[in-house]
Protein backbone atom coordinates (compact mmCIF):
# COMPACT_ATOMS: atom_id res chain seq x y z
CA UNK A 1 0.00 0.00 0.00
CA UNK A 2 1.15 3.45 -1.11
CA UNK A 3 0.75 6.42 1.51
CA UNK A 4 1.52 9.63 1.11
CA UNK A 5 1.63 11.20 4.67
CA UNK A 6 1.38 14.53 4.38
CA UNK A 7 -1.36 16.19 2.40
CA UNK A 8 -3.97 19.23 3.43
CA UNK A 9 -7.28 19.21 2.31
CA UNK A 10 -10.75 21.51 3.31
CA UNK A 11 -13.59 19.68 2.27
CA UNK A 12 -16.06 21.83 -0.19
CA UNK A 13 -19.30 21.02 2.68
CA UNK A 14 -16.67 22.56 5.24
CA UNK A 15 -16.61 26.18 3.55
CA UNK A 16 -20.48 26.02 3.05
CA UNK A 17 -21.00 24.98 6.84
CA UNK A 18 -18.49 28.33 7.80
CA UNK A 19 -20.71 30.49 5.63
CA UNK A 20 -24.23 29.45 7.20
CA UNK A 21 -22.50 29.18 10.79
CA UNK A 22 -20.71 32.79 10.33
CA UNK A 23 -22.70 34.43 13.29
CA UNK A 24 -21.42 31.94 15.33
CA UNK A 25 -17.91 33.31 15.19
CA UNK A 26 -17.50 36.75 15.65
CA UNK A 27 -13.82 36.97 16.14
CA UNK A 28 -13.47 35.67 12.41
CA UNK A 29 -14.08 37.86 9.76
CA UNK A 30 -14.79 36.02 6.48
CA UNK A 31 -13.39 37.43 2.76
CA UNK A 32 -14.94 36.29 0.14
CA UNK A 33 -12.65 36.45 -3.32
CA UNK A 34 -13.08 34.69 -6.51
CA UNK A 35 -15.83 32.24 -5.28
CA UNK A 36 -13.73 31.22 -2.57
CA UNK A 37 -12.91 32.42 1.20
CA UNK A 38 -10.18 34.18 2.83
CA UNK A 39 -10.15 34.74 6.47
CA UNK A 40 -9.23 37.20 9.25
CA UNK A 41 -9.05 36.25 12.93
CA UNK A 42 -9.44 38.94 15.50
CA UNK A 43 -8.33 41.45 12.95
CA UNK A 44 -5.41 40.21 12.00
CA UNK A 45 -3.66 39.93 8.92
CA UNK A 46 -6.08 38.45 6.05
CA UNK A 47 -4.63 34.83 5.21
CA UNK A 48 -4.92 33.57 1.60
CA UNK A 49 -8.43 32.35 0.14
CA UNK A 50 -8.81 28.58 -0.21
CA UNK A 51 -7.38 28.02 -3.31
CA UNK A 52 -9.63 25.47 -6.06
CA UNK A 53 -7.24 22.32 -5.21
CA UNK A 54 -8.00 22.25 -1.27
CA UNK A 55 -11.00 21.11 -2.00
CA UNK A 56 -11.14 19.55 -5.22
CA UNK A 57 -12.15 16.12 -4.42
CA UNK A 58 -12.39 14.94 -7.99
CA UNK A 59 -9.41 16.24 -9.35
CA UNK A 60 -7.26 14.73 -5.57
CA UNK A 61 -8.48 11.62 -6.71
CA UNK A 62 -7.31 11.64 -10.25
CA UNK A 63 -4.02 12.91 -8.88
CA UNK A 64 -3.60 9.84 -6.76
CA UNK A 65 -4.48 7.34 -9.17
CA UNK A 66 -1.91 8.90 -11.72
CA UNK A 67 1.17 8.56 -8.61
CA UNK A 68 -0.51 5.03 -7.53
CA UNK A 69 -1.27 6.54 -4.20
CA UNK A 70 -3.87 4.52 -2.42
CA UNK A 71 -4.36 6.64 0.70
CA UNK A 72 -3.73 10.03 1.75
CA UNK A 73 -3.28 11.34 5.34
CA UNK A 74 -4.70 14.86 5.00
CA UNK A 75 -5.16 17.88 7.62
CA UNK A 76 -6.60 20.75 7.71
CA UNK A 77 -5.37 23.48 6.12
CA UNK A 78 -2.64 25.30 8.37
CA UNK A 79 -4.02 29.33 7.25
CA UNK A 80 -7.48 28.45 8.93
CA UNK A 81 -6.21 27.15 12.09
CA UNK A 82 -7.41 30.45 14.06
CA UNK A 83 -5.04 29.78 17.13
CA UNK A 84 -5.71 33.46 17.64
CA UNK A 85 -9.10 33.47 18.60
CA UNK A 86 -10.31 33.48 22.02
CA UNK A 87 -10.50 29.47 23.46
CA UNK A 88 -14.09 28.52 23.41
CA UNK A 89 -14.49 30.12 20.08
CA UNK A 90 -11.80 28.08 18.62
CA UNK A 91 -12.78 24.73 20.23
CA UNK A 92 -15.82 25.30 18.39
CA UNK A 93 -14.59 26.26 14.84
CA UNK A 94 -12.16 22.81 15.70
CA UNK A 95 -14.58 20.59 16.54
CA UNK A 96 -16.49 22.27 13.18
CA UNK A 97 -13.44 21.34 10.90
CA UNK A 98 -12.89 17.67 12.47
CA UNK A 99 -17.14 17.07 11.74
CA UNK A 100 -16.18 18.18 7.51
CA UNK A 101 -13.28 16.07 7.64
CA UNK A 102 -14.48 13.31 8.75
CA UNK A 103 -17.18 12.64 6.54
CA UNK A 104 -15.20 13.36 3.72
CA UNK A 105 -13.21 10.97 4.81
CA UNK A 106 -16.24 8.22 5.21
CA UNK A 107 -17.72 9.13 2.13
CA UNK A 108 -13.86 8.51 0.22
CA UNK A 109 -12.35 6.09 2.50
CA UNK A 110 -9.13 6.45 0.35
CA UNK A 111 -8.11 10.06 2.76
CA UNK A 112 -7.38 9.45 6.53
CA UNK A 113 -7.89 12.28 8.34
CA UNK A 114 -5.65 14.43 11.07
CA UNK A 115 -7.98 16.12 13.54
CA UNK A 116 -7.30 19.82 14.34
CA UNK A 117 -7.44 21.47 18.31
CA UNK A 118 -7.67 24.73 19.51
CA UNK A 119 -4.13 24.81 20.33
CA UNK A 120 -4.93 28.25 22.00
CA UNK A 121 -5.79 26.27 25.08
CA UNK A 122 -4.23 23.32 26.62
CA UNK A 123 -6.98 21.83 28.34
CA UNK A 124 -9.87 22.38 25.23
CA UNK A 125 -6.84 20.96 22.75
CA UNK A 126 -7.01 17.71 24.61
CA UNK A 127 -10.90 17.86 25.13
CA UNK A 128 -11.02 18.15 21.05
CA UNK A 129 -8.05 15.53 20.75
CA UNK A 130 -10.17 12.91 23.04
CA UNK A 131 -13.23 13.65 20.76
CA UNK A 132 -11.44 12.99 18.04
CA UNK A 133 -10.00 9.57 18.68
CA UNK A 134 -13.29 9.04 20.20
CA UNK A 135 -14.54 9.70 16.47
CA UNK A 136 -12.36 6.90 14.30
CA UNK A 137 -9.36 10.33 13.91
CA UNK A 138 -5.72 8.51 14.96
CA UNK A 139 -4.08 12.25 16.03
CA UNK A 140 -4.09 15.49 14.49
CA UNK A 141 -1.56 18.36 12.90
CA UNK A 142 -1.24 21.15 15.24
CA UNK A 143 0.78 24.66 13.88
CA UNK A 144 4.02 25.98 15.27
CA UNK A 145 2.74 29.04 16.93
CA UNK A 146 -0.32 28.60 18.98
CA UNK A 147 -2.05 31.60 20.33
CA UNK A 148 -0.57 33.20 17.16
CA UNK A 149 3.07 34.85 16.20
CA UNK A 150 5.50 33.85 18.60
CA UNK A 151 3.18 31.24 20.52
CA UNK A 152 5.90 28.29 21.23
CA UNK A 153 4.75 24.45 21.55
CA UNK A 154 6.27 24.24 25.09
CA UNK A 155 4.23 26.41 26.62
CA UNK A 156 3.30 25.13 29.76
CA UNK A 157 -0.26 25.60 29.54
CA UNK A 158 -0.28 22.97 26.84
CA UNK A 159 0.76 20.35 29.03
CA UNK A 160 -2.93 18.99 28.67
CA UNK A 161 -2.38 18.48 25.15
CA UNK A 162 0.68 16.98 25.46
CA UNK A 163 -0.36 14.69 28.57
CA UNK A 164 -3.50 13.22 25.96
CA UNK A 165 -1.56 13.05 23.26
CA UNK A 166 0.82 10.52 25.49
CA UNK A 167 -2.15 8.71 26.57
CA UNK A 168 -3.96 8.37 23.34
CA UNK A 169 -0.62 7.37 21.33
CA UNK A 170 -1.64 10.39 18.77
CA UNK A 171 0.11 10.85 15.75
CA UNK A 172 1.01 14.76 15.95
CA UNK A 173 2.18 16.43 12.80
CA UNK A 174 4.28 19.70 13.62
CA UNK A 175 3.73 22.02 10.56
CA UNK A 176 4.48 25.79 10.15
CA UNK A 177 2.21 28.28 10.23
CA UNK A 178 1.25 30.67 7.81
CA UNK A 179 3.20 33.58 9.33
CA UNK A 180 6.98 32.20 10.11
CA UNK A 181 7.89 35.27 12.83
CA UNK A 182 10.44 36.51 10.24
CA UNK A 183 9.25 39.65 8.11
CA UNK A 184 12.52 39.09 6.06
CA UNK A 185 11.67 36.41 4.06
CA UNK A 186 8.46 37.93 2.82
CA UNK A 187 10.28 38.58 -0.56
CA UNK A 188 11.79 35.74 -3.36
CA UNK A 189 9.69 33.54 -2.21
CA UNK A 190 11.46 33.05 0.91
CA UNK A 191 8.47 32.51 3.41
CA UNK A 192 7.88 29.01 1.37
CA UNK A 193 11.35 28.26 0.72
CA UNK A 194 12.88 29.05 3.50
CA UNK A 195 10.13 30.39 6.48
CA UNK A 196 8.37 27.11 6.97
CA UNK A 197 11.63 25.25 7.83
CA UNK A 198 13.27 27.89 10.23
CA UNK A 199 9.75 28.01 11.88
CA UNK A 200 9.72 24.28 12.19
CA UNK A 201 12.97 24.23 13.19
CA UNK A 202 12.38 26.47 16.03
CA UNK A 203 9.24 25.20 17.26
CA UNK A 204 10.56 21.42 16.95
CA UNK A 205 13.94 22.72 18.68
CA UNK A 206 11.99 23.98 22.21
CA UNK A 207 10.03 20.92 22.35
CA UNK A 208 13.35 18.79 21.80
CA UNK A 209 15.19 20.96 24.49
CA UNK A 210 12.16 21.43 27.03
CA UNK A 211 12.06 17.47 26.84
CA UNK A 212 8.78 16.88 25.67
CA UNK A 213 9.56 14.61 22.62
CA UNK A 214 10.84 11.97 24.83
CA UNK A 215 8.62 12.19 28.13
CA UNK A 216 5.33 12.45 26.00
CA UNK A 217 7.08 9.50 23.67
CA UNK A 218 3.97 7.49 23.54
CA UNK A 219 2.76 10.30 21.19
CA UNK A 220 3.83 9.86 17.97
CA UNK A 221 5.46 13.33 16.49
CA UNK A 222 5.73 13.78 12.82
CA UNK A 223 8.47 16.68 11.94
CA UNK A 224 7.31 17.65 8.62
CA UNK A 225 9.44 18.68 5.76
CA UNK A 226 11.91 16.47 5.77
CA UNK A 227 12.38 17.57 10.12
CA UNK A 228 13.39 20.96 8.44
CA UNK A 229 17.20 21.58 9.18
CA UNK A 230 17.12 19.35 12.72
CA UNK A 231 19.55 16.26 11.24
CA UNK A 232 21.87 19.53 9.44
CA UNK A 233 22.27 20.92 12.75
CA UNK A 234 22.45 18.09 14.96
CA UNK A 235 26.09 18.31 15.81
CA UNK A 236 25.37 22.14 17.27
CA UNK A 237 22.43 20.81 18.68
CA UNK A 238 24.62 18.36 20.74
CA UNK A 239 26.97 20.69 21.73
CA UNK A 240 24.20 22.90 23.32
CA UNK A 241 22.83 20.64 24.81
CA UNK A 242 26.27 18.90 26.42
CA UNK A 243 26.98 22.81 27.66
CA UNK A 244 23.78 23.17 29.79
CA UNK A 245 22.76 19.05 30.71
CA UNK A 246 21.09 19.54 33.69
CA UNK A 247 18.21 21.99 32.04
CA UNK A 248 18.16 20.37 28.19
CA UNK A 249 16.52 17.68 26.57
CA UNK A 250 19.04 15.29 24.69
CA UNK A 251 18.52 16.44 21.16
CA UNK A 252 20.09 12.76 20.01
CA UNK A 253 17.14 10.94 21.82
CA UNK A 254 14.75 13.40 20.17
CA UNK A 255 15.71 12.93 16.83
CA UNK A 256 15.33 8.97 16.80
CA UNK A 257 12.09 9.68 18.38
CA UNK A 258 10.69 11.47 16.07
CA UNK A 259 8.61 10.70 12.45
CA UNK A 260 10.02 12.33 9.08
CA UNK A 261 8.58 12.94 5.87
CA UNK A 262 10.46 12.97 2.36
CA UNK A 263 9.57 16.66 1.20
CA UNK A 264 13.32 17.43 0.66
CA UNK A 265 13.46 17.87 -2.83
CA UNK A 266 17.16 16.37 -3.09
CA UNK A 267 18.37 12.62 -3.29
CA UNK A 268 21.45 13.73 -1.68
CA UNK A 269 19.67 15.55 1.55
CA UNK A 270 16.98 12.34 2.12
CA UNK A 271 19.70 9.91 1.67
CA UNK A 272 21.09 12.71 4.86
CA UNK A 273 18.41 12.58 7.22
CA UNK A 274 18.62 8.59 6.52
CA UNK A 275 21.83 8.22 7.68
CA UNK A 276 20.75 10.57 10.75
CA UNK A 277 17.61 9.51 12.09
CA UNK A 278 17.10 5.72 10.34
CA UNK A 279 14.93 5.08 7.05
CA UNK A 280 12.36 3.08 9.19
CA UNK A 281 11.45 6.58 10.87
CA UNK A 282 10.91 7.96 7.52
CA UNK A 283 7.24 8.06 5.69
CA UNK A 284 6.68 9.59 1.96
CA UNK A 285 5.26 12.82 1.86
CA UNK A 286 3.65 15.52 -1.34
CA UNK A 287 2.26 18.50 0.72
CA UNK A 288 -0.34 18.38 -1.78
CA UNK A 289 -1.66 20.40 -3.36
CA UNK A 290 1.39 23.34 -2.76
CA UNK A 291 3.58 23.37 -5.68
CA UNK A 292 6.28 24.18 -3.20
CA UNK A 293 5.79 20.45 -2.07
CA UNK A 294 6.70 17.27 -4.34
CA UNK A 295 3.87 16.31 -6.28
CA UNK A 296 5.55 13.65 -7.47
CA UNK A 297 6.46 12.49 -4.42
CA UNK A 298 7.47 8.63 -5.04
CA UNK A 299 10.31 9.56 -7.51
CA UNK A 300 12.60 10.86 -4.54
CA UNK A 301 11.88 7.35 -3.10
CA UNK A 302 12.92 5.52 -5.73
CA UNK A 303 15.85 7.67 -6.87
CA UNK A 304 17.22 7.74 -3.33
CA UNK A 305 19.64 4.96 -2.29
CA UNK A 306 17.70 3.02 -0.56
CA UNK A 307 16.88 -1.01 -0.06
CA UNK A 308 13.70 -2.28 -1.44
CA UNK A 309 12.80 -2.85 2.05
CA UNK A 310 13.39 0.82 3.12
CA UNK A 311 11.63 2.07 0.01
CA UNK A 312 8.46 -0.32 0.84
CA UNK A 313 8.92 1.35 4.27
CA UNK A 314 9.23 4.55 2.94
CA UNK A 315 6.37 4.77 0.81
CA UNK A 316 3.58 3.19 2.85
CA UNK A 317 4.89 0.65 5.49
CA UNK A 318 5.91 2.96 8.20
CA UNK A 319 2.31 4.88 7.73
CA UNK A 320 0.49 1.88 8.18
CA UNK A 321 1.80 1.07 11.21
CA UNK A 322 1.24 4.54 12.31
CA UNK A 323 -2.31 4.76 11.70
CA UNK A 324 -3.10 1.31 12.24
CA UNK A 325 -4.19 0.50 8.88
Amino acid sequence: MIIDCHAHLVPPSLLDAIRANQAKFPSIKLIEEGGSLGFSFSGGKPTRPVSRPLSDLAGRLQWMDAQKVERQVVGGWLDMFAYEIPAEEGLAWSRLINVHLAEVAKTQPRFIPLATVPLQEGARAAEVLREAHQSGFKGAMIGTQPKGKGGVLDDPALKPFWEAANDLGSVIFIHPVFESGDGRVHDYGMANAVGRITDTLIAISRLIYAGHVTRYSNAKIVAGIGGAALPYIIGRLRRNYQLDKDKLGDPDAALASLYYDTIVQDTRTLRYLADIVGADRIMMGSDMPFPIGDLAPSNIVQDTSFTPGERVSINGGLAQKLFAL
